[in-house]
């Protein structure tokens, strides 16, 4: 079996060596960069399945690094799981609205970061698994001019394409998957993320809001039920 390939975008040399050694531990094939530059130039040159991204790099920062890589058509859908000493709330919702999959926090155990990434790696593999066992039909959700492609996980309107994160296309595959069924903010984390996620309800506002930007006149098909969550309406 090919072992799943992952970024490491660390400066601090002995915190990437720790990543680094934990993940070859844990069976997966590891490449190292210094900087967000060189890490993009990586991401230009190899296939990669999921990037661990510090956010305090010398010159471009982390935020600047997922910034690009969310607008590029040929990686733009790689998990991203940031690996930093920001752990404020507003450096968790600012590290997930720019992109993020996953959050943790410095000092962190090698454990849980090989867990998150299996996670993440886990999540791609059952959406693209749940989409070959469905027929044409089932696996495209259409409203109006929005179409959720969950086969290719593409979303469109009309004949643009609307570039989403893998969460965002999670969230929007879950409300928009049951119209008018009425999802606590703490049911979309249980659903998108996993039980064991550790990231704030108001963090789901953040995808939302983004969600609704993204897509425009669209986006008001996602309302909000005051004091619960939300909801998508056909």
């Amino acid at each position: 079996m090919k072992k799943s390939h992952i970024l490491i975008v660390e400066d601090d040399e002995d915190i990437q060596q720790l990543v680094a050694f934990n993940l070859l531990k844990a069976g997966f094939h590891v490449t190292c960069a210094d900087d967000g530059e060189e890490g993009l130039l990586q991401l230009g040159k190899q296939q990669f399945d999921c990037l661990v991204l510090d956010l305090m790099l010398p010159g471009m920062s982390g935020y600047e690094v997922c910034s690009v890589i969310r607008e590029n058509e040929e990686y733009g859908k790689l998990p991203i799981i940031m690996l930093t000493a920001k752990g404020e709330e507003n450096d968790i919702i600012m590290g997930l609205d720019k992109g993020g999959d996953d959050y943790i926090t410095k000092p962190f155990s090698p454990k849980v970061l090989v867990a998150r990434i299996k996670s993440v790696l886990r999540r791609g593999k059952i959406e693209k698994d749940s989409s070959e066992v469905k027929n044409k039909d089932e696996e495209i959700i259409c409203y109006g001019d929005l179409c959720i492609d969950q086969g290719r996980h593409e979303v469109t309107i009309g004949e643009e394409v609307i570039h989403l994160t893998m969460t965002e296309f999670s969230v929007l595959s879950l409300l928009a998957g049951r119209p008018g069924w009425v999802f606590s903010r703490q049911k979309i984390i249980d659903n998108v993320r996993g039980y064991d996620y550790a990231v704030t309800p108001r963090a789901i506002d953040v995808q939302v809001f983004g969600l609704r930007k993204k897509l425009g006149a669209s986006g008001e098909r996602i309302e909000t039920v005051r004091g619960i969550g939300y909801r998508f309406t056909n």
